[in-house]
């Protein structure tokens, strides 16, 4: 009988969203919405909600991608994907509060957005206000929806990445499926590997 210890993992590990930077910079854009919206969005809108939802939605999907690709790397990239449209529909949501209320969005490269980038990709950042790092709570609403916008880019562009290299694991790993069928051809044949 094979040594089950000879086969390659069929359930690899899975899991470990909070380690992901990822996870954690959508993390930081669904807390900020939140505040946000119940300072500057009236809590009976409709906005207010799906606001709050779409930052959720970014957050809650890449940590369930990160459970099922146990089991579907097919539905890891999709709910990763998921997430990625799901803050640009944020994202565009700060664009139109900022247009129609007559308020200036900073382009890419104006000295206050990167300056929101220099803070995010700091080390050193101050982290007196754990709860509060951009000081959003009591920034303008012209500042606070700027800032959401860096970040939410910053939170899309490591998802971006992050989809990449699941597309060149998949490719170069297999799927489940896959696994299950080696392993099982691996035990058909006294546990030489195919």
């Amino acid at each position: 009988m094979p040594n089950p210890k000879d086969f390659s993992q069929i359930i690899p590990p899975h899991g470990g969203y909070r380690e992901l930077q990822s996870y954690k910079m959508a993390e930081i854009v669904y807390d900020a919405t939140v505040a946000f919206c119940d300072s500057f969005i009236d809590c009976r809108s409709r906005t207010h909600d799906q606001m709050v939802q779409a930052a959720r939605s970014g957050v809650q999907n890449i940590a369930e991608g990160s459970m099922a690709s146990a089991t579907s790397k097919k539905m890891e990239l999709k709910l990763t994907g998921v997430a990625r449209a799901s803050l640009e529909e944020l994202l565009l949501d700060y664009q139109a509060f900022l247009r129609q209320n007559g308020l200036r969005i900073w382009a890419k490269d104006s000295p206050e957005a990167l300056a929101v980038r220099k803070k995010y990709q700091s080390d050193s950042s101050d982290k007196s206000d754990v709860s509060d790092p951009y000081s959003l709570k009591t920034a303008t609403p012209e500042v606070a929806a700027n800032t959401l916008i860096c970040l939410i880019n910053q939170a899309s562009y490591l998802l971006g990445r992050q989809l990449q290299g699941l597309e060149q694991q998949f490719l170069k790993e297999g799927g489940f499926t896959e696994r299950l069928y080696r392993a099982r051809s691996q035990m058909r044949n006294g546990g030489k590997k195919t």
